[in-house]
């Protein structure tokens, strides 16, 4: 069980840092298996995901990249135990106040030495607006992961503004005024590799370039509550509704009957 410091850490900032979620064994056996997958994709996907629009700092070239692969659990199994870690959805559930946890997507990028692009300030909200906003993002920590390598940055508390304009000329790639909320002003996520960060889909965050000799590899799920309702249908990815804890509420899940034996 999470603590009432923990509790209320999190919500006066958006985010909580957990310790001792996975297993180094588990860790490990996840990032072998991450490592494979990247290898195995790398001569047959299209894994550039650099951010787009023009927030772009001025420092910034084509030379910048990075890497990233979704549905991580229809790849391998291991990214689903990964997901039905007991002490993970509990932390989820305490955070969200429901019992009844569902997975909406998971992603894994990589950011190379050197050349790992940086990400713009933004609220994960404007891909995947709920009506209760309990979407919440897990980010797990590869390697250790700081300012150098293209690590997290967040806002603390800036989940309570609520959602924020668009400043994207993109339409599919948003994100908040690089000038009320600059990176360099943002706090700096300072991780150890098997580290959790569990934060809100309201929190404004992003990450640093990668300028250091250390690759910096993430996997992230994104999970809400089974009780809340999408704004909009989109963003549906493979497995979108699963039951990681609890049941879903609302059975909504029946296999359309048009494709029925």
């Amino acid at each position: 069980m999470l603590s009432e410091e923990q509790l209320s850490f999190y919500s006066k900032n958006g985010y909580l840092m957990l310790d001792s979620v996975y297993t180094s064994e588990e860790i490990e056996e996840c990032s072998l298996e991450y490592n494979k997958l990247f290898q195995a994709k790398q001569n047959t996907s299209k894994l550039e995901a650099t951010w787009k629009g023009d927030w772009t700092p001025s420092s910034s070239s084509d030379a910048l990249k990075v890497l990233s692969i979704h549905n991580l659990q229809c790849h391998g199994a291991v990214f689903t135990r990964m997901l039905l870690n007991q002490r993970l959805v509990d932390a989820v559930s305490e955070l969200i106040g429901s019992p009844n946890v569902l997975l909406h997507h998971t992603k894994a990028h990589i950011k190379p030495p050197g050349v790992g692009a940086p990400f713009p300030t933004h609220q994960d909200y404007h891909y995947f607006p709920f009506k209760n906003d309990s979407m919440v993002a897990v980010f797990i920590h590869l390697d250790d992961s700081d300012v150098e390598n293209g690590g997290l940055a967040v806002f603390p508390g800036s989940h309570k503004l609520g959602p924020q304009d668009n400043a994207s000329n993109v339409p599919t790639h948003f994100y908040v005024s690089q000038t009320k909320f600059p990176l360099d002003e943002a706090t700096p996520i300072i991780a150890k590799k098997g580290q959790v960060v569990i934060f809100s889909y309201l929190l404004v965050h992003g990450s640093y370039q990668n300028t250091s000799d250390r690759i910096r590899r993430m996997l992230l799920f994104q999970m809400m509550s089974a009780e809340d309702e999408p704004l909009e249908k989109v963003h549906l990815s493979p497995c979108h509704g699963m039951v990681l804890r609890g049941v879903n509420v609302k059975h909504n899940a029946d296999i359309d009957k048009r494709h029925q034996s």
